[in-house]
């Protein structure tokens, strides 16, 4: 969830001021009065003289006219486009909400849902790193800032746990490591609110009085049942050994392959449910293993499928959708006797986007893995099976297979969403259609 709330702001436009064009050097009409010897009278004025040229005074007000008139239409030029630049963007002091509506800068995560759909206070909270460190945004110093353990309780972790989306049904632990951070810290306020919301209960601290920082786990995940030998070229998995796999089917047929994030949620490719996007043509099938040892594979209805809203199905960037089962998934004991497995290296996209693999295509919501020694991959496997990789003990889900482009002698990496790209987006959409 590391991606900033924040837009930037837009260009300003600066309107020089204006001078009469008029030219100075222009003669006035001069008046001569001549004196003639006393006592001869004076002779007559000459009418030539001391009469301005009409002609050229209409010219000159010509000349005044037209400067003023094309001032004027400049200035409300400007004015115009200044005015149309600030409706069109109505956050230049504030924080744009995502549907066109705005914040002023201090309501973004300070505990009240100030935009329409609660935008502001959705991304507030992460979990970073592998220790999965309990951090919190702050809109002041526009940085991530962790949460001091000082005061820290059980109840508070899990009121933060539901205010990510998660259920308070699967709240793990929360823990706590020592920190060298010097940019300041979150702290719980003297006297917890049970009934108030979490972030309005923390408040900016320079320094953490015992120097250490909470830890929380939301759900128990990413330790398999069986440890599993590296594997190239796609053999059989063991039974339970990834235990986080689903089975994604419509009318009973495989459609696609899921990775189990949450009880209620399943994280899948955006191709798979394209077009067919009706919660009731699914089923998921997850292969439970008893305690005896034998499989049978419960049915678990879909209540919900959500989309990202800019999939494309011409680039298949976005290419990331979520299930919500219409009932929890048990989580112990999964793992499917038919599943294959597969390792695979990751490759820097900037070698991936090289003119001799994918050409450019690949944009940072994407990442790019090939099999070892030319091995299986998901090129030649299931849509939206997970990508995972294991880090201090813990398997992480780091892509969902996408797409890849293979055959005619080609051999090139295959394609996988991001998931890291997304966190944002899947905590957004497990806040909105939580029980």
């Amino acid at each position: 969830m590391a991606t900033n709330p924040y837009l930037d702001s837009g260009p300003c436009f600066i309107a020089g001021g204006f001078q009469d064009s008029s030219n100075p050097s222009e003669p006035e009409p001069q008046y001569v009065h001549c004196v003639a010897p006393s006592p001869a009278p004076p002779p007559p004025p000459e009418m030539t003289d001391s009469i301005p040229d009409r002609k050229g005074v209409r010219q000159r007000c010509v000349k005044r006219s037209v400067v003023t008139v094309v001032c004027l239409l400049f200035l409300l030029l400007v004015a115009g486009v200044l005015l149309g630049y600030y409706l069109s963007s109505p956050c230049i002091h504030g924080v744009g909400c995502g549907d066109g509506s705005c914040v002023w800068e201090s309501q973004w995560c300070d505990g009240v849902k100030d935009c329409p759909r609660g935008q502001d206070e959705s991304s507030c909270l992460r979990l970073h790193g592998s220790s999965f460190l309990l951090q919190l945004y702050s809109p002041q110093s526009k940085s991530w800032r962790s949460v001091c353990s000082h005061g820290w309780t059980e109840q508070q972790g899990r009121a933060s746990c539901q205010l990510m989306g998660y259920s308070r049904s699967t709240y793990f632990k929360s823990a706590h490591q020592k920190s060298d951070a010097d940019s300041g810290f979150f702290m719980v306020k003297r006297g917890w609110n049970p009934e108030a919301p979490v972030l309005t209960q923390l408040v900016h601290r320079d320094a953490c009085p015992n120097k250490s920082v909470v830890t929380l786990r939301c759900i128990d995940c990413g330790r398999n049942g069986r440890s599993s030998s590296r594997i190239a070229g796609g053999r059989p998995a063991a039974g339970g050994s990834w235990p986080w796999q689903v089975s994604l089917r419509v009318e009973g047929a495989h459609r696609c392959g899921g990775s189990i994030i949450a009880p209620y949620w399943i994280v899948t490719a955006a191709h798979c449910v394209a077009g067919n996007s009706d919660p009731g043509d699914w089923a998921v099938y997850a292969g439970i293993l008893g305690p005896t040892g034998t499989l049978f594979s419960p049915v678990l209805p879909v209540s919900r499928i959500v989309e990202h809203q800019a999939y494309s199905s011409r680039s298949l960037s976005n290419d990331i959708a979520l299930m919500k089962l219409s009932k929890p998934l048990d989580l112990t004991g999964s793992g499917s006797l038919h599943l294959m497995e597969a390792e695979v290296s990751l490759i820097d996209s900037s070698i991936c986007n090289g003119s001799a693999l994918h050409d450019g295509r690949i944009t940072p919501d994407m990442i790019c893995a090939a099999g070892m020694e030319g091995g299986a991959d998901a090129c030649q496997g299931d849509g939206g099976s997970p990508l995972v990789s294991q880090q201090d003990g813990v398997w992480w889900l780091i892509g969902d297979a996408s797409w890849g482009d293979r055959g005619a002698g080609r051999n090139r990496p295959c394609v996988y969403g991001n998931v890291s790209y997304f966190l944002s987006w899947i905590y957004h959409q497990m806040q909105k259609y939580q029980d």
